[in-house]
């Protein structure tokens, strides 16, 4: 992954503090990181605690100037390789498979020309209801990949079907995602 340019989006779930680790593993493989966190996101784990890992700035509002070239979501979207969101919230998922951007991750999703990499993680019933999984139905149609959710004990202490993905397998789904493109860029 060195020198590859990846947009990590972090939605509002406690397994966003799983995202710092996943950006830590893809900074340690040679990757630019650049983090959007969502105001949710912003509840669980700080954006300082990214720029740390990632050191880049972390775009926290559509709204606020950034150091990347205005309009930043157009010009990162033309900068990134691959739009990564981990974890992807039930209201991401909604908002990708509807168009809507009314923050920065969502305008983004809307800017990058490539599908994004998705790992959801939420609730068990949250990820089995018809409307999430038609999204997630819909998503999947347009060419968005998915890596989990997977089974596993979740924040409400139930166990089932809503945990995000192990960082280490949506590190290796992110470098399976750009091996074509390197194979590509080098004929």
């Amino acid at each position: 992954m060195k020198g590859r340019h990846i947009l990590l989006g972090v939605s509002g779930s406690v397994a966003a503090c799983k995202a710092a680790e996943l950006t830590t593993q893809l900074v340690r493989a040679g990757a630019e990181v650049v983090v959007i966190m969502t105001d949710g996101a912003q509840r669980f784990v700080t954006p300082v605690t990214f720029e740390a890992l990632s050191r880049r700035p972390v775009i926290t509002s559509l709204w606020k100037r950034t150091q990347f070239q205005e309009p930043a979501h157009v010009t990162l979207a033309e900068w990134t390789d691959l739009l990564v969101i981990a974890p992807a919230t039930a209201n991401v998922l909604g908002k990708l498979a509807h168009g809507l951007a009314d923050d920065m991750l969502s305008c983004m999703a809307l800017a990058v020309p490539r599908p994004p990499l998705i790992a959801p993680a939420m609730n068990v019933n949250m990820y089995n209801h018809p409307a999430v999984q038609d999204n997630i139905r819909l998503l999947k149609r347009r060419g968005c990949v998915f890596v989990g959710p997977v089974e596993g004990r979740l924040a409400s202490g139930r166990v089932g079907l809503g945990r995000m993905a192990d960082v280490k397998d949506i590190a290796k789904a992110v470098e399976t995602a750009l091996a074509p493109r390197r194979r590509a860029a080098r004929r």
